[in-house]
This record gives C-alpha cells, structure tokens and sequence, in this order.
C-alpha cells in the first residue's frame, strides 16, 4: 500500500469556504449577476446583429462580472483594489507634502496661547476692579454729598 498525502497550506487565512460546485458565496453571487445580465442581452443583440457578434456583446457584458469573482491580489478583492486607485487617482491631492509636528513648535504654540489666555484674564480682572473704583467712588461721593447736606442743615438750623 502506498502512503497517500494531503496538501495542507501553510496560511489558512487564505482558506475559503466552498459553497457549491467549489465555488465561494462571492463568485456564486458574480457568476449569477452575470447569467441574469448576459443571457437575456445575448437574446436582445442576436435579433438584431448577428449570433456571433452576439455571442462577443455578451461576453463583454458577463466580463467585469467575472473579474469581480476571480480577481484577487494580496488578499484584497478587486472593487477594493479599484476603490484604492480611484482614491489615489481622483480624490486625493496630486501633490501632499510631508508635514511634521515638530514638538517645540508645539510647546511654543501652547505657551502663546497660555500667555494670551492670561492677558484676557488679566485685562478682564482689571476692568472689573475699575468699574467697582468707579463704583465704590460714586457710592463715596454720594455719602459726601449726603453728609455735606446734613451738616448745612445742622448749621442753618443753629
């Protein structure tokens, strides 16, 4: 009797899961959209062109469907990968220059701030005490005033 090997990889992240016919639920899903695209404009293009021109307008039709089912490049399916060169190409900047946080900028920043927050205060603190002055000085002059008044009529009085 001979000895009889199974191969094993060595990753099983890259094991998938076979449905049916050793085939994933994502190519079940593809082949599937491309049968119910294909075939009825295979019907459609062959009344009005001929079979063999019908047959490749149906090819062309089924092709991104079964790319989408079978392409596969470092793990990553294809409408992934094309997402990622869209983002590359059309929504992101051409041109993004490496910009740094340096640390001491950043202190510096911080201390700027800090040194502003506390001329707000400060200035604030200062014109809250001279409105009290201003205040208290009128409350001062007003007693004058009063005590000025009560001692003219004392005097007139005597």
């Amino acid at each position: 009797m001979a000895a009889s090997y199974i191969s094993v990889p060595r990753d099983l992240t890259k094991v998938k899961s076979k449905v049916m016919f050793n085939l994933t639920k994502r190519q079940l899903i593809c082949f599937g959209l491309a049968a119910l695209i294909g075939v009825p404009s295979f019907f459609l293009l062959k009344t009005v062109v001929k079979v063999n021109t019908a047959v490749m307008g149906m090819m062309v039709i089924m092709m991104p469907f079964f790319f989408l089912a079978m392409y596969e490049k470092n793990g990553q399916p294809l409408e992934v990968i094309l997402s990622h060169m869209i983002q590359a190409i059309f929504k992101r900047p051409k041109i993004r220059p490496y910009k740094t946080d340096n640390y001491y900028d950043a202190l510096l920043r911080q201390a700027k701030a800090e040194k502003e927050v506390e001329n707000i205060v400060r200035f604030s603190q200062k014109e809250r005490s001279g409105k009290q002055k201003v205040h208290n000085a009128g409350r001062a002059d007003q007693g004058r005033a009063e005590s000025g008044k009560g001692s003219h009529k004392k005097s007139t009085e005597k």
